[in-house]
């Protein structure tokens, strides 16, 4: 490096000269060994029904995110921006043809409204709430409400099939995507840092379910952002008869189990409505009372853990 620096301090043009020295640095950041991703554009969102303002970062509602402003004024319904991706370059844009836009880490203070409830065991003191809302600022806001507190977090992302499942910054991630998994690696890692806040260090478990298409990122980012955890994965049937995977048939998918603290696997006993209905006991006269664990594919069940919460996004059932 000794010899780098000898060059760069050759160099007579400053500006240059402050560039290189710039590149070299974030160069001299990254990973030799591990997971290694380009990390993007921040992600945005956009803040439907906020009216355009002064001081506000702002893009067309016809293409949003391809072009970014901020606004320096307003007069008679024009607004005076600046581009955010060239500082020097300014245009007067109609604000009917504006939305602003918040980037993701900014303090939006977002909070819950009640839209509707409904009780079906009034005397119990078990309560559920259902939140709808991009999950990154959902896990944003609950983190500011019970950090270290949450027991158990189950995650289904998005694939990442290129069959334009996800998004990222308002755009369809598809096959052709050069930059796809990187994408999908910044997506997740700013999810799993806000989930790391809320999950209870001494007692919590991370389920996160995923398929061959990024299992194995998946992974290294995880052993990455917890390292103190303990990781495990397994597979889950899916499929008997298999799905079609480039001449082959994968009959099942994985689950990642990230273990902290004292958490710990348990056998976990099922009462009879767990039971198959069309097995019958050797009398063939009652119905058997043995809960089934192979009809259950792709099915989940979770205890009660004491007085702290339980965070389950997009739980899916079993398909039998």
């Amino acid at each position: 490096m000794a010899a780098l620096d000898d060059l760069i301090n050759k160099i007579d043009n400053p500006e240059l000269k402050l560039q290189m020295q710039h590149v070299v640095h974030k160069l001299l950041k990254q990973k030799k060994f591990g997971l290694v991703f380009e990390d993007h554009l921040p992600e945005s969102t956009l803040l439907q029904g906020l009216d355009v303002r002064a001081g506000l970062n702002v893009t067309y509602k016809s293409e949003p995110l391809k072009e970014r402003f901020f606004v320096r004024s307003i007069s008679d319904g024009m607004a005076e921006c600046i581009s955010l991706d060239d500082t020097t370059s300014t245009c007067t844009i109609l604000i009917d043809d504006l939305v602003p836009f918040a980037t993701f880490g900014e303090p939006i203070y977002p909070y819950l409204q009640v839209q509707d409830t409904i009780s079906t065991a009034p005397d119990s003191p078990l309560w559920h709430s259902l939140i709808q809302a991009d999950n990154y600022h959902a896990l944003q806001l609950l983190a500011y409400l019970y950090p270290g507190k949450v027991d158990c977090i189950y995650i289904d992302p998005p694939y990442n099939t290129g069959a334009h499942d996800w998004k990222y910054n308002n755009d369809y991630v598809d096959s052709n995507d050069s930059y796809r998994h990187s994408k999908w690696l910044s997506m997740m890692k700013k999810r799993l840092l806000l989930a790391k806040k809320l999950l209870n260090p001494a007692d919590s478990v991370l389920i996160v379910t995923i398929d061959e298409k990024e299992y194995n990122h998946l992974g290294c980012l995880l052993e990455e952002l917890f390292p103190n955890a303990s990781t495990q994965m397994i597979s889950m049937a899916t499929n008997p008869k298999g799905v079609n995977r480039n001449g082959f048939r994968r009959c099942d998918e994985y689950v990642y189990f990230v273990l902290f603290g004292s958490a710990v696997p348990q056998r976990l006993e099922l009462s009879a409505e767990w039971a198959p209905s069309t097995k019958k006991d050797s009398n063939k006269l009652k119905k058997n009372l043995t809960p089934g664990w192979t009809s259950m594919m792709k099915g989940f069940s979770f205890i009660k853990m004491g007085k702290r919460r339980s965070l389950l996004c997009h739980i899916r059932k079993s398909r039998y």
